[in-house]
């Protein structure tokens, strides 16, 4: 994947997003939208993964027939709104492995600060897809992927639902190298730092929580 940022306009994806970004939307179908619109995201983000073949029998013939190639991919969940958009990817790639990222923001620097950390092995080897509803400033997430390449992954695409610009400029700056993949650029951050129009903190439309 060569462009930085992809939008996913495909007509399901928009119109999911559009009752997730409802606010009369209940906690279960809110949850429900989000494994349905990650599956359709995760499409698009694995659309270039290599391939190569094997010698299968059909009730016909003998055929060379093509299966994904190299280490089974990384999924990482940037804790805790990354694993609703976990559920639905892990349904398409049963297969993969699977990492955790917990971040949290320090109300006084602003900055990150890690408190979990649990990746699959061998992450030079494998495709890494990491996993966050909202790219909203962006410093969570550049933090996330420093990380994810200090444990050495080479290969790292971003997955997101919703992102700022201003979050998306974070990301170039920070790590060029990183696609990034979302249904919507929107329009821009207020002064809490939520993404406008958005559709509040995802995390607590998920879980229920306030």
């Amino acid at each position: 994947m060569s462009e930085h940022l992809t939008v996913v306009n495909h007509p399901l994806v928009q119109h999911k997003l559009t009752l997730m970004r409802q606010k009369e939307t209940s906690t279960a179908v809110f949850r429900q939208l989000l494994r349905e619109i990650s599956q359709l995201l995760a499409y698009e983000i694995t659309r270039e993964l290599p391939m190569t073949t094997k010698t299968i029998e059909t009730p016909m013939v003998e055929m060379e027939a093509p299966v994904l190639d190299g280490k089974k991919l990384a999924l990482v969940s940037i804790l805790r709104a990354g694993n609703g958009l976990l559920d639905g990817v892990l349904e398409l790639i049963p297969s993969a492995r699977v990492g955790f990222v917990g971040l949290y923001r320090d109300e006084e620097t602003l900055q990150p600060v890690q408190y979990y950390f649990k990746v699959p092995e061998e992450l030079q080897e494998r495709l890494v897809i990491a996993v966050d509803p909202m790219l909203a400033t962006g410093n969570s997430s550049a933090a996330a992927i420093d990380l994810l390449k200090e444990a050495g992954a080479t290969n790292i695409r971003f997955l997101c639902l919703l992102a700022a610009p201003e979050g998306v400029a974070r990301m170039k700056e920070a790590h060029p190298d990183v696609p990034i993949v979302t249904a919507s650029l929107d329009e821009k951050l207020n002064d809490m730092g939520y993404i406008v129009p958005g559709l509040g903190d995802a995390g607590d439309r998920m879980f229920g929580t306030k």
